[in-house]
């Protein structure tokens, strides 16, 4: 095997840490309990583990805003219990990946607090500071993530410095080289510990205009919108000089890389196509020296028709670089869950789809049990987003409430009270109670990731799309002489299997019905909703 292939045709698993597994009766998630589940991840199948952030950390914005790159939450643990964590991990076979947040720190970084002392500290430059406009007011017009401008006036040194998300979580200056040493030490200081890899917290912001212009109005705005769209971003995101940066951190990671294993960048990039391709970096030389994974969000906000997948994929494979990784995601800590943008059946048709997809799966805990969002009662809402645009949607508590492991008291994420509700179906829709039943969600994504991880054609074979009806999505996976063919029927009515993609002597090899031997059974019919799998030879 090669040393990419762990990445390259593996399964990366998501974990909000404060939600997966309470190990002290806190009512908060922690590595130890992440620990106590390994198994379970190893069981359900997949590569490697990315850990959302675990620094420590004021919790202004839960852990995005960090006082400390190096050591871990006493919230989360200890270095000791990463250092035990990392260990059973890697014991197991399971790769394990850390979220760097380079973008911003914490106001109580002593970093910032350094640079907020005067204007002549030697670390004022470590951080975006300028002095207000004309009229007193921000320097530019742009705009903060979680609402209001990106600026916020220090009253004692009478300058504005920028936040592109909370006023306690200030912008880094990545033009500055001894920001970009200090960042990169710091990735150095988890990669000696035997980390695999990194997701980069939106790594397209790092870089902002020298000038800061102010951005152009967006005249396809809606009022009653997000108000952060009511602007083009084009002076404080994605800046030609990012892939300076890129390529940097790049060499960094692979400086600990070996022939058994390489280390992996994976990028959050929320980006029109032709610019999220630009961040898998070609050199001078012709190599890609990017990131190796820009994550792909498209199916994220997709339209659930067969036509528009259909068209994301192809557009989406013609685009990538020669030698490009593909990657695909349904969902994460940040977006509506896909069990409730698809419900229940869809997002088992999105399961199958997901997992037999040329390129890197990642799945976000408890997809694999058809966990939805959960309403959040208005006293019990956490997330700074909600609380600063209220009435938006914004809100990403319901997407982040505990993992459900069984029917004891609180699912049995914790003893104490949970941080978050469980919401509703946590006694019948848990680990426990799934993984006894032949038709459960969490079977079918057990069998899935069985079948891809068995199956050469799935993940690492080609991609060829086919023509199957309207209500279809229909492609073929290959490797070699073994072909299969992927039926994914979207529609509310039963769809022809067509047999002429088939060929002769097809093999079912998969489901999204537990009783999937029954469409051969019943005409030769897709159900509607249904997901097939066949091994076919060429007709």
């Amino acid at each position: 095997m090669s040393a990419d292939a762990w990445w390259k045709n593996g399964i990366v698993y998501q974990i909000y840490p404060r939600s997966f597994q309470d190990s002290d009766g806190d009512g908060i998630g922690d590595l130890a309990g992440i620990r106590r589940r390994l198994d379970y991840l190893v069981a359900l199948g997949v590569d490697a583990i990315w850990i959302s952030p675990i620094y420590p950390s004021p919790m202004a914005d839960f852990g995005y805003d960090i006082s400390d790159y190096c050591d871990v939450d006493s919230r989360f643990g200890t270095l000791a219990d990463f250092d035990a964590l990392a260990a059973d991990a890697r014991a197991r076979g399971l790769k394990l990946i850390l979220d760097f947040v380079p973008n911003h720190t914490s106001d109580r970084h002593p970093w910032f607090i350094e640079s907020r002392s005067a204007r002549e500290s030697p670390k004022r430059g470590w951080y975006l500071w300028r002095d207000p406009a004309p009229d007193g007011g921000p320097p530019n017009n742009w705009l903060s993530h979680f609402g209001g401008p990106a600026w916020t006036l220090d009253e004692a040194s009478g300058q504005y410095y920028c936040h592109s998300f909370l006023k306690a979580q200030p912008d880094l200056n990545w033009r500055n080289p001894q920001v970009r040493e200090a960042m990169f030490e710091v990735l150095r200081f988890w990669l000696r510990r035997g980390v695999d890899g990194f997701r980069v917290d939106v790594l397209s912001d790092l870089i902002k205009d020298e000038l800061f212009r102010d951005n152009p109005a967006n005249p396809a705005f809606v009022p009653g919108e997000n108000p952060l769209l009511q602007l083009l971003p084009i002076h404080n995101t994605d800046q030609p000089d990012m892939q300076d940066i890129v390529f940097e951190m790049r060499r960094v990671t692979d400086a600990f890389s070996d022939p058994a294993s390489s280390r992996v960048l994976i990028g959050e990039l929320y980006l029109p196509l032709p610019r999220l391709m630009h961040y898998y970096g070609r050199n001078a030389e012709g190599l890609l020296q990017g990131v190796q994974l820009p994550f792909n969000f498209q199916l994220v906000g997709a339209k659930w028709l067969p036509a528009e997948i259909d068209r994301i994929v192809r557009e989406y494979e013609a685009a990538l670089p020669p030698g490009a990784a593909p990657n695909w995601v349904l969902g994460n800590h940040d977006k509506p869950r896909i069990a409730s943008r698809v419900g229940p059946q869809g997002a088992r048709l999105a399961a199958m789809l997901l997992l037999t997809l040329r390129g890197t799966p990642t799945l976000y805990y408890g997809d694999e049990l058809g966990m939805a969002d959960v309403p959040i009662p208005p006293d019990r809402v956490q997330d700074p987003a909600e609380k600063n645009v209220p009435g938006k949607g914004l809100g990403r508590d319901p997407v982040r409430t505990p993992m459900r492991w069984s029917g004891e008291p609180n699912a049995g994420f914790t003893t104490g009270t949970p941080w978050l509700p469980l919401g509703e179906g946590w006694a019948e829709g848990n680990v426990e109670a799934q993984a006894q039943d032949a038709s459960s969600m969490l079977t079918l994504y057990r069998r899935l990731i069985a079948l891809r991880r068995r199956e050469p054609a799935l993940h690492e074979g080609s991609y060829a799309p086919l023509a199957a009806g309207p209500e279809v999505l229909a492609y073929a996976r290959a490797h070699g002489a073994r072909r299969l063919v992927v039926l994914l029927n979207f529609g509310a009515t039963p769809a022809p299997i067509p047999s002429q993609l088939l060929g002769v002597d097809a093999e079912l090899l998969a489901s999204t019905h537990a009783d999937g031997e029954a469409s051969l059974h019943e005409g030769r019919m897709l159900r509607p909703l249904e997901g097939l799998v066949f091994a076919s030879a060429p007709a």
